[in-house]
């Protein structure tokens, strides 16, 4: 098993970058998180998780050991495969995955391209309690507050706003912003309103 790939980054995309290593390119998938800190380097060092199968053996590169310690802990929940959990990393950062898990925001998992309903429950349920153990900081994360979404919502609905279109709103603005008052979480529910 590789613990790590260090060596001059040839060519990235949002998908895939390749290492060189003493003149072995290695191709190694990789999320668009990883491919946004990574892109302007010359040289890197990638986490990786490696994958084998009958067909391929798969590398998976990450620039944090959070983000790699996150990807095991979500290929390890039935119905979760690696392409599915790169996707979840592309398209959110750990902390909001994190975040999204420990608060049971079951919209914003399931607002990830290829994530169903039931999938996002089934993520919430194995990790909820797993994610602090499996070494994914969960100390640093700060979390909205569900009495803040709670009085934001009430907030709406009385301003005459529909109920499920308040929720979805609040799930998508806590899904991608640090929130610290119910006024501010207001505020920017207004503007998506």
């Amino acid at each position: 098993m590789y613990e790590y790939i260090k060596g001059i980054l040839v060519e990235v995309t949002p998908a895939c970058a390749i290492v060189d290593c003493g003149g072995i390119g290695y191709s190694i998938h990789v999320s668009v998180n990883t491919y946004s800190k990574i892109a302007a380097q010359s040289e890197v060092m990638l986490y990786i998780h490696q994958i084998v199968r009958e067909d391929a053996h798969l590398l998976y590169g990450f620039f944090s050991k959070e983000e790699r310690t996150l990807f095991r802990a979500l290929i390890s929940v039935s119905g979760i495969g690696a392409n599915t959990a790169n996707v979840m990393l592309s398209s959110m950062t750990v902390e909001e995955i994190t975040g999204a898990i420990l608060t049971e925001n079951v919209n914003a998992i399931k607002s990830v391209k290829g994530i169903g309903i039931k999938t996002a429950q089934r993520v919430i349920i194995e990790l909820k309690d797993k994610l602090g153990k499996e070494g994914v900081a969960v100390e640093s994360i700060n979390l909205p507050s569900s009495a803040v979404r709670e009085e934001a919502q009430a907030a709406l609905v009385m301003l005459g706003f529909a109920r499920a279109q308040v929720a979805k709103t609040l799930d998508k603005i806590l899904a991608t912003n640090r929130v610290e008052s119910v006024e501010e979480l207001i505020k920017l529910a207004l503007k998506h309103l």
